[in-house]
């Protein structure tokens, strides 16, 4: 393959480690009835894990394949601050207190995991 076709297919599952973190942050509060189902954490470390995973099959760099986990990461940062006015994304009360620690541990350790994985050794 092309190195070109290569830095295309990279930058594109960075943009999709932003869809993702867009996602989940946005669906984070999802409530059924007056229950918070924060089924978007779920989603979203199921999607990055798909995403490391297409990108181990560009590249046997771990560093580099974790592109979509640090656009993910930067974007969840950036949604943590306050905007304009002051206003925050991630807030609540009761349970929601702990929906960003969900979202960042459901969100990064399988994609996280996946990097760690060794290969097999050619002998087993």
């Amino acid at each position: 393959m092309s190195d070109r076709l290569r830095v295309v297919v990279f930058v594109l599952l960075g943009v999709d480690g932003v869809l993702s973190a867009l996602m989940a942050v946005f669906f984070l509060p999802l409530r059924i009835g007056g229950v918070p189902v924060p089924v978007s954490a779920v989603l979203s470390g199921v999607l990055n894990a798909l995403l490391v995973w297409v990108a181990l099959q560009w590249t046997d760099n771990a560093r580099v394949a974790a592109v979509p986990v640090w656009t993910w990461l930067l974007t969840v940062l950036v949604f943590s601050f306050g905007g304009p006015g002051d206003d925050i994304v991630f807030g609540g009360t009761g349970i929601m207190e702990f929906a960003p620690l969900l979202l960042l541990t459901l969100g990064a350790l399988p994609a996280a995991w996946l990097l760690t994985r060794r290969p097999p050794s050619p002998g087993r």
